[in-house]
């Protein structure tokens, strides 16, 4: 396999889907699991496409750029896994495929070939929930725009004003996936420290980073929805997190072999020899991003495998970085087999081996394939963590997500806060409210007028009076 992706030919570019293509098909075929912010992505896009504004009329904190993406399929296909499973597979094609011309037509390695998009490739796919249409996905793909925009840059004696287009392209990324914006961190220190950067030119790159998002900010200002912005948006990027010790485990066990090989690689290039200054620089660049990534894991609003693909252009380039560097041809060809014998098994098991108990099932990303409350086609709200009662029905009210919904819905002792939720469920009545968490007394005694709206039917499931 290195072999054959050693050669420097045009005909790659074709290998790379193919290989892409034949890696997903086995669990394209039998189906993937669909998972809890998957469904949630699609809600927010259904929403929206009802006319309902983002943030104010739908409390989620999913980023801008990335509801305006899930809105067009929703208008186009509908809830539809496989047409997020679709672009998701063209989308990591075309990062595997830039990030791989780019590599050879700057010269950053000491030999042309196809190895960075075929490691980029692989780790791409080192888990079944990196096959979906994330936010960390799209923003990957600007903030892999803004490394080309960097290392042309590096290549020249002076910087010229393409740096605003850096600091843009991340502020673009950020709008996609916010803990994307710690990059402007590693673009600031690479222009400061391996090219001949100005303070304008510094100061340009920070402009294009906050053109974009000051624009956005504007944009919910003039609406009016400012406000709902900023605390179901900004707010929620900066709020603590509480993970549970299973998500760390399972992370270990997907992230480890790439993370190895990675950390390998770098260590064959402290002291291998055949590198111009240039090259040096941008190994040093791809180091700082490594680095820079692991700030961004504080910001990150779940802990699963798809949020760490912001990683992957690091690991597979240092990763190239061991195989060239390794002496036997033989034991780097079994080394590589191996390799992608152990990534493919790791994204296969969650998928075929659905019964067998293992730390990479990630079954707190999983919708339950058969929710508690068995209901279709109605208008509902959930008081609760868990979105499978969701899956065959439809949001009513602007509460999709429980962890931001939670301060206004669990707090009724303030009166504005009572306002609101009466404001809100007027606005758009569910047609079953299903209560995990035994909210709904409380809210019923302090809302009176919503107490005779429904009546109970058991298992904490409210239906409404009167329904047509």
């Amino acid at each position: 396999m290195l072999s054959f992706f050693k050669v420097n030919a045009v005909y790659q570019i074709f290998s790379l889907l193919i290989l892409l293509i034949l890696i997903r098909m086995p669990v394209y075929l039998v189906g993937l699991p669909q998972l809890i912010p998957e469904l949630q992505w699609m809600l927010v896009g259904e929403q929206i496409n009802k006319g309902f504004v983002m943030y104010a009329e739908i409390w989620d904190n999913t980023a801008p750029l990335s509801t305006l993406v899930y809105a067009g399929l929703d208008g186009l296909f509908g809830r539809s896994q496989s047409v997020y499973q679709i672009v998701a597979l063209f989308l990591t094609y075309f990062q595997a495929v830039y990030f791989n011309v780019m590599v050879n037509n700057r010269d950053i390695l000491a030999k042309r070939n196809y190895l960075p998009g075929l490691f980029y490739l692989l780790f791409m796919n080192i888990s079944f929930d990196c096959c979906t249409l994330s936010p960390v996905l799209m923003a990957t793909t600007f903030v892999l725009l803004s490394l080309g925009t960097l290392v042309k840059q590096m290549n020249r004696l002076e910087a010229t004003d393409e740096v605003f287009e850096i600091g843009f392209l991340i502020g673009i990324a950020t709008l996609f996936y916010p803990p994307a914006g710690v990059f402007i961190l590693w673009a600031t220190a690479s222009l400061l420290f391996f090219s001949g950067t100005t303070l304008r030119q510094h100061s340009l790159s920070i402009f294009g980073f906050i053109f974009p998002l000051s624009l956005t900010a504007l944009f919910f200002y003039l609406s009016g929805t400012y406000e709902a912005f900023s605390r179901n948006f900004i707010s929620s990027v900066f709020q603590l997190r509480q993970y549970d010790l299973n998500d760390f485990r399972s992370l270990l066990a997907t992230l480890l072999l790439p993370i190895t090989f990675g950390v390998l690689g770098f260590l064959r290039l402290v002291n291998a020899v055949g590198f111009n200054n240039y090259q040096i620089r941008c190994q040093q660049v791809m180091m700082i991003w490594a680095i820079v990534g692991v700030v961004s894991i504080g910001l990150m609003p779940f802990l699963a495998p798809m949020q760490f693909i912001i990683f992957v252009p690091a690991i597979a380039f240092f990763t190239v970085s061991f195989f060239n560097n390794t002496k036997r041809a033989w034991l780097a060809e079994l080394t590589c087999l191996a390799l992608f014998a152990a990534v493919l098994l790791i994204h296969y098991q969650a998928v075929y081996f659905k019964g067998v108990e293992t730390l990479v099932q990630l079954k707190s990303l999983k919708l339950k394939e058969e929710p508690d409350i068995k209901l279709s086609n109605k208008k509902i709200l959930v008081l609760g963590d868990g979105m499978e009662e969701y899956k065959n029905n439809y949001v009513a009210t602007p509460y999709i997500n429980w962890s931001l919904a939670k301060y206004e819905l669990e707090n009724l002792d303030n009166y504005d806060n009572v306002i609101n939720i009466l404001r809100n469920v007027e606005n758009d009545y569910p047609e079953f409210i299903i209560d995990k968490v035994n909210l709904a007394p409380k809210l019923f005694k302090r809302i009176p007028a919503l107490a005779r709206k429904y009546h109970s039917i058991g298992n904490g499931v409210y239906e409404l009076n009167n329904r047509i």
